[in-house]
This record gives C-alpha cells, sequence and structure tokens, in this order.
C-alpha cells in the first residue's frame, strides 16, 4: 500500500508468538521471561552490510500486536548509530525525511516531545525533545525538569536524564547525563540551569545556542519544577552574548535564529535579577556539557527516554495495565548489538503492548538493557531497500500518517 507517497511493508505477518494471557506482564513483573515469548524462527532479511529486519506477531494480555524489528551489528565496522535531528533542538520533521536526509538505511522515532502547549495561552509548542541529545559527538540539549516532562509517568527510580547512547569505543549503553555548565561575570560565578531547553528550573539561568533553532523561548519560562501547567513567570530577563561580551538585553525571552557563536540566556526569578546587573559591554563567560554517571568514554550520540530493562531485570513499578503503540530500543552483547522495535498501528494490530510487556519482549529477543522511545502516533520504523533512492515506512503510524518528531536513532552502514 502507498501512504505519503511511500510504500509500507506493515501487514505481512512473518511469524506469530503466542502467549496465554497476561503471560508477557507476568514475565516482566517476576523475572522470568517465557520461552514463547521469543520470536524465534529466521533471523531476518539484511538491508545492509550489519544490519537486519524482521517482522512478526505478538499476542499479549490485550490481544494482537505486530512488530517490527531491527538488529544492528555495531560490531561491524562498516556500521554506525547516530541520531537523526532535523538541524534543530525546537523543530520537527518525519522519521522518514530525517533518514532520507542523512543518508541513514534504517531508523526509529526518539524521545517524547514539546508536541502541545495548551495550558499557556500564546505559547507556542516549540517541538523540542525532553531528554539530553547528542549528535555526532556533538551535545545538542540537556534535560527539562521532572515536572515538565510531556509523556507517560516516569517509572520510580528513574529521571529525565536517562539515556540510551553509543560511545566512542561503539558499544551501546544505558545511563544518565546531567548538565554541568557555569556563568561567570564580574560579580561571581553561578551555575547554569539549562541548555537548549524548552523548560527551566525555577530560579535558573539557562543557554540557548545555534542548535536551539529559531523557535520562540518564551516557553521555557512557563510552568515550575513540579508543575508542567503553572503559571508563565512574569519576572524574566534575557541577555545575548558574543565574543564573550553582552551585546543586547532585553526584558522577556525572545525568538529567532541565534547565529552562531552567540549564546543567548535566559533567566527567571532570581536568574532574571542577576542578569539585569549586566550591561552592554559587560564580560560573560559561559560554558556547558554533559557529564555522565557511568560511561568513562564519550557519547558519539545519545537519546533519550527511559530504561525499561537493566542487567536482565524490569526495574519495579512498570506500568502493566495500559497497552500502546511502543518504540523501543535495547542491546545485547555487552552493547555490541543493537535492537530497534516499533510496533504497528493500523486498526486491525494496534493493541499495543504495556510497559511491563514491552520489557519481558525485548528480553526474550535476547536484549539484556532496553529503553522506552516516545510511542503512539510518533511510533515509526524505516529501512532503506538497497538500491532505492529513499526509506520504506514499515509499520503502519497510529494516526494514519508519519507524525513530525524532534529526533530519532539512525542507521548508517558503509
Amino acid at each position: 500500500m502507498t501512504r505519503n507517497g511511500r510504500r509500507t511493508a506493515a501487514g505481512r505477518s512473518i511469524l506469530t508468538v503466542l502467549t496465554t494471557l497476561g503471560l508477557l506482564a507476568g514475565a516482566a513483573l517476576t523475572g522470568a521471561a517465557p520461552a514463547s515469548a521469543v520470536p524465534a524462527g529466521g533471523s531476518g532479511r539484511r538491508i545492509a552490510p550489519g544490519v537486519t529486519y524482521r517482522e512478526f506477531d505478538i499476542t499479549a494480555a490485550a490481544g494482537r500486536t505486530h512488530a517490527h524489528l531491527l538488529t544492528v551489528d555495531l560490531g561491524n565496522p562498516r556500521v554506525r548509530m547516530d541520531l537523526l535531528y532535523p538541524g534543530a533542538v525546537a523543530a520537527r520533521a518525519t522519521v522518514s525525511r530525517l533518514a532520507d536526509a542523512a543518508g541513514a538505511v534504517a531508523g526509529v522515532n526518539g524521545d517524547f516531545f514539546h508536541i502541545t502547549e495548551t495550558q499557556h495561552p500564546g505559547v507556542p509548542a516549540t517541538g523540542a525533545a525532553v531528554g539530553p541529545a547528542v549528535a555526532g559527538g556533538r551535545v545538542l540539549k540537556a534535560a527539562v525538569p521532572a515536572g515538565q516532562r510531556f509523556g507517560p509517568a516516569l517509572p520510580p527510580g528513574t529521571t529525565a536524564r536517562e539515556v540510551l547512547g553509543v560511545g566512542t569505543d561503539r558499544r551501546a549503553r544505558l545511563d544518565r547525563l546531567t548538565l554541568t555548565g557555569s556563568l561567570t561575570t564580574a560579580r561571581g560565578r553561578r551555575r547554569l540551569g539549562g541548555l537548549n531547553q524548552y523548560a527551566l528550573p525555577q530560579n535558573s539561568v539557562g543557554a540557548f545556542t545555534h542548535r536551539w533553532g529559531s523557535a520562540s523561548r518564551v516557553r521555557a519560562v512557563c510552568g515550575t519544577d513540579t508543575d508542567r501547567a503553572a503559571a508563565c513567570s512574569k519576572d524574566t530577563y534575557e541577555v545575548k552574548v558574543r565574543g564573550g561580551r553582552v551585546i543586547g538585553t532585553a526584558g522577556a525571552p525572545g525568538s529567532g535564529r541565534i547565529p552562531s557563536g552567540t549564546t543567548v540566556l535566559v533567566g527567571r526569578e532570581r536568574g532574571a535579577r542577576e542578569l539585569r546587573e549586566l550591561s552592554v559591554g559587560d564580560r560573560v563567560t559561559v560554558t556547558h556539557g554533559l557529564v555522565a554517571a557511568a560511561a568513562e568514554v564519550p557519547y558519539a550520540f545519545a537519546i533519550g527516554g527511559y530504561p525499561v530493562l537493566r542487567d536482565g531485570s524490569p526495574p519495579p513499578g512498570l506500568d502493566d495495565t495500559v497497552p500502546a503503540v511502543r518504540t523501543a530500543a535495547g542491546f545485547k552483547a555487552g552493547g555490541r548489538k543493537v535492537l530497534l522495535l516499533a510496533l504497528n498501528g493500523a486498526d486491525d494490530s494496534r493493541t499495543g503492548l504495556t510497559i511491563a510487556e514491552e520489557a519481558a519482549t525485548m528480553r526474550g529477543l535476547g536484549a539484556s538493557d532496553a529503553f522506552n522511545l516516545d510511542g503512539g502516533g510518533s511510533s515509526e520504523m524505516v529501512t532503506r531497500v538497497a538500491g532505492a533512492s529513499g526509506v520504506t515506512v514499515r509499520n503502519h503510524p497510529s494516526g494514519g500518517a508519519e507524525r513530525p518528531v524532534p529526533n530519532g536513532i539512525g542507521v548508517f552502514s558503509r
């Protein structure tokens, strides 16, 4: 069939995995993955060196759902993974467009994002992702405060700083990336509170660079650390810095493209009051980066979401009641093999999986660790057929068409 001018390959069932009612959810909670949850029977078809694709059915508690799976061999020197994004943090594009623009052979959608803004009339949605992001070894953004997240509630013990990434050692891992940075003036030094984020912590100063894009920065001062719907702050200020000196000030966050080499500082409450002490010509030094909690090597790429499987076991508190169309990423073989899973959103196979079932499915596929990405209408997988000029959408997006998203995971093969 055709969708948005692109061929889709969903609907063909290669394999049916039968489970008893609630078996997957029970396995995720008890820690014993049933053999019947493992989609055995074929290694899939090769779409590029080190990259294979297959599809199969899963019958879970809510009924049958159709799954699409990519297996990526990072042990193959011809293969790599990276972040797909439209060139700016606060921008969106479909996964197929992102993959084609980057020359990827396959990809899936990525992090949850600021998709809508109903609590603050007149404030536009930015489209920016929730969590940290690293592309091509470059830091793009940090995580918003946990209370400002869009998406389902985080499982106990997790934060908005969770990432799945691939290090420069070509191994995938789960980690947390925390913003580190400072703002230094003649009056002293203070910790930086945000980097290219659609929401800043209360009383903080956040930095916006050219990687943010041209979207309005007003949303950054709305809500609180615990309540996304809280009113926008009325105590705000903005300072533009270039070449280590203040070149402009404003009483409220602005919008428009930020030139490369320029940093826009946005302050709220106490942060705004400190920025008001600066004048044009004053010296300002801004530093920013992301610090990993676990990795000892830099990340080549990283994307936000939250873990559903660690060292073979699901964390406590995973939801086992609400099924949905989902996208997940996981790895095995010490991070050398990555599994990317996307469910179908077509009416006849969109019952989906609960988070607990998703964890059990990934473990059944052999993953030691797994990570939940954005789902619902965002869930999408694309692959490039040999000799084709563009990628093929493999699953049926549940909204009836591809949804523009801020980022995704791209698979590349030379």
